[in-house]
């Protein structure tokens, strides 16, 4: 099991993202591209970053200046909590309102209001559970 945003980490969750139809061909279905960062709060700059075309994870690694569209910022304790047991809908927004989950880039409000991405971005943290973390 590969450790949470190592290289390997970031790779696998790629690669599962494109298997699960639910998310990848979703976002496909309405051109969804962007710049997906994840780490940790107390740390100034992303740990990882993937970059979604047209739905697809096209490539995944280790954070390297890239301008993320999405910056996803949770503790090492609540990230690995999610990849124990995934956010459902409920959960997310109880996570964001108390700050357990912050977004240093990206609309949350406007994008969990949008069924077309709000559907994949829940189903995007399942996945995390699907590939597992060491801390």
């Amino acid at each position: 099991m590969a450790e949470l945003f190592s290289d390997a980490w970031i790779n696998q969750l790629k690669d599962a993202w494109n298997e699960e139809e639910d998310v990848a061909k979703k976002l496909a279905e309405i051109d969804f591209s962007s710049v997906i960062a994840c780490g940790y709060k107390e740390e100034e700059e992303p740990r990882c970053v993937f970059i979604v075309e047209n739905g697809k994870a096209v490539k995944a690694g280790l954070y390297n200046g890239e301008t993320p569209n999405w910056d996803m910022r949770a503790s090492k304790n609540d990230w690995m909590k999610w990849v124990e047991k995934p956010l459902g809908m409920t959960g997310m927004g109880m996570a964001v309102t108390t700050g357990k989950l912050k977004f240093k880039k990206g609309d949350f409000s406007a994008m969990i209001k949008n069924p077309a991405m709000a559907g994949p971005f829940i189903k995007s943290f399942a996945l995390m559970n699907k590939i597992g973390a060491s801390a």
